[in-house]
């Protein structure tokens, strides 16, 4: 079963070890955005899965390009063009100071990108799950216009369609949110998203307070029920992080599946790099599904994914499929492995 992922690969800035942005002097690269980190995770994992983008036609569009080809991402569809590349800069947060992101993506090559630069039956020429996030048509109409094109392309095809919501209030409100991605959900077979996520794109509350490290896991399954009620999802997943600091999370997932919900094990986790988190565990998911065909297996791998995430450097999720069974399947020492 081949796996097609869309979105937007950005060029990652970030500073050295945990410096500040107004103290550095240097910014490590990498490579990165939530659908790409999907597909680099299923790559890992052994699955034929592509991506779908425009980047512009230059060595840094190249460079970003080679970082999917590197670990077996099929890059075939991917269109060239366009003035320059969407780029981040992450500050890496420790302890009680959070990390933050400063977004430098207006006018990028896909934000300008039009949805007839896509042939999207032929990139979803045997494809059978497609991929997105609210991301993409956070970055403005053209990009909403693409998604929905796309959306609309599989549910001709007959293509399982997951979407994480991936709410960021740096690129839109919650009622620009909720105006758009409530009309995209007739197409989500799956729906992936954390308590903000779910509030702000929309509207469902899970009880908790996620500030003060708290999370009551049975709301958020009644949430998830009654999201798949309204929006007739086949399922619907959420992470569960307990931000106890910057540098100290617990962690974990349940998964609504029909008239039953299934809670993963929980982690506590030490932070090195959390972005891509949730991304890993999107990733993991669909990993689960199609692999095990079993919920509660498929929830299982998903947190056991992203726990891993967080222990790497960098938004691609470098986990091998043993690790993460190996994890799932309670290996939780970190002993060194001779």
């Amino acid at each position: 079963m081949k796996v097609m992922t869309m979105g937007e690969l950005m060029l990652r800035l970030s500073t050295p070890g945990f410096e500040r942005i107004v103290q550095a002097h240097q910014f490590d690269i990498n490579y990165g955005g939530g659908e790409a980190n999907v597909a680099i995770s299923l790559a890992n994992y052994g699955l034929p899965v592509g991506f779908l983008t425009k980047l512009p036609d230059n060595e840094v569009g190249q460079a970003a390009l080679n970082s999917l080809r590197e670990f077996g991402v099929d890059t075939s569809a991917i269109v060239r063009g366009g003035e320059r590349i969407g780029i981040y800069y992450l500050e890496n947060g420790a302890s009680m100071r959070p990390s933050k992101v400063i977004y430098d993506r207006a006018h990028s090559a896909f934000a300008e990108a039009l949805p007839s630069d896509f042939d999207f039956e032929k990139a979803f020429a045997g494809v059978s799950w497609f991929h997105v996030t609210g991301i993409t048509p956070a970055l403005g109409k053209n990009a909403q216009a693409i998604t929905l094109k796309a959306l609309q392309t599989c549910k001709k095809m007959g293509i399982t369609v997951s979407f994480d919501l991936n709410y960021r209030a740096k690129l839109w409100s919650k009622e620009e949110a909720q105006k758009c991605l409530i009309g995209l959900m007739p197409y989500v077979d799956y729906v992936i998203g954390n308590e903000e996520d779910a509030q702000s794109c929309l509207g469902f509350v899970a009880s908790g307070d996620v500030s003060k490290g708290k999370l009551d896991a049975d709301g958020y399954g009644e949430m998830l029920k009654a999201m798949c009620d309204k929006f007739h999802f086949k399922g619907a997943a959420s992470s569960l992080r307990e931000s106890h600091s910057a540098s100290d999370n617990g962690w974990g997932g349940v998964f609504c599946l029909g008239t039953k919900t299934y809670k993963s094990a929980h982690y506590e986790i030490r932070i090195v790099d959390r972005v891509g988190g949730g991304d890993s565990f999107a990733a993991g998911l669909i990993y689960g599904m199609i692999a095990y065909q079993n919920p509660q297996k498929a929830i299982d791998f998903a947190s056991a994914a992203s726990a891993l995430k967080h222990t790497i450097p960098g938004d691609y999720n470098h986990a091998s499929l043993s690790e993460v069974e190996s994890l799932m399947n309670g290996n939780v020492s970190g002993r060194v492995l001779r």
